[in-house]
C-alpha cells in the first residue's frame, strides 16, 4: 500500500544531507523531469542533525553544475519519523543509512519502502546490500564526487522505470501492489562483524 497522496514521493537518505543524498535527489529529479513523469516528486534528508541548515557541499555543487543541475536552493535537513508514512520509496545511499532506516521503521509497510539506491543499478542489483553502498565522498576530493556521480547515475534508469511502473499501477483501480504482502523486497542488512 502506498501513501494517500496522488503523488509518488521518493526520498534519498545519507548521513548529513550535504553530499550524496542531495546529489541523488537532484539527479533523480532531473531524470524524472526528462522522462515527463508527472506525479513523481523527490526530496532528501540525513539521518543525523550534523549539517542541518547548511548548503550542499561545494564539491557536490560543482559536479552538479557541470551537468547543468542547479543546487543552490538545497538546505540540509534531518530525517523525520513521519516521512515513513508520507514517502513511497526511501532510498538509502549507504549500508549504515539502510540499517538505520530499517531499525527506525515503525511497521512492515514502512520497512517495505526502504531500498538501497544502488539496488536499481543492474550491475549490483542482485547483490547483498553490503555491496550496494556509496562511500561518503566528503572525506575525499573531486575524484570521489565523480565516483559518487557515476554510481548514482548508473541507478537512475532503474529507479525511473520503477517509478513509471508505480505510477501506472496507481492509475489502475483495485490492483494490489506486487509484493505488498512482503515485509521487504530487499534482504535485511547483515552485520559484517
Amino acid at each position: 500500500m502506498t501513501s494517500m497522496s496522488s503523488q509518488y514521493r521518493i526520498i534519498t537518505v545519507c548521513t548529513g544531507n550535504i553530499c550524496r543524498s542531495p546529489m541523488a535527489e537532484l539527479m533523480l529529479a532531473e531524470a524524472i523531469a526528462a522522462e515527463g513523469l508527472a506525479g513523481a516528486v523527490v526530496d532528501s534528508a540525513g539521518i543525523t542533525a550534523y549539517e542541518v541548515g547548511r548548503p550542499i557541499d561545494p564539491r557536490a555543487a560543482r559536479k552538479l553544475t557541470a551537468h547543468s543541475i542547479p543546487s543552490d536552493r538545497h538546505v540540509a535537513r534531518e530525517w523525520r519519523a513521519d516521512w515513513f508514512r508520507s514517502r513511497d520509496l526511501i532510498l538509502a545511499l549507504d549500508v549504515d543509512h539502510f540499517g538505520w532506516l530499517q531499525q527506525a521503521a515503525p511497521d512492515r509497510e514502512s520497512l517495505s519502502k526502504i531500498r538501497m539506491l544502488r539496488s536499481f543499478d543492474p550491475a549490483v542489483a542482485g547483490k547483498d546490500p553490503l555491496d550496494q553502498g556509496i562511500e561518503d565522498p566528503w572525506y575525499g576530493g573531486h575524484a570521489d564526487f565523480d565516483v559518487t556521480w557515476n554510481l548514482i547515475h548508473a541507478a537512475l534508469p532503474g529507479i525511473v522505470a520503477h517509478i513509471r511502473t508505480e505510477l501506472a499501477m496507481r492509475r489502475q483501480p483495485n490492483r494490489q501492489h506486487p509484493g505488498s504482502d512482503q515485509p521487504n523486497a530487499q534482504q535485511p542488512l547483515r552485520s559484517i562483524s
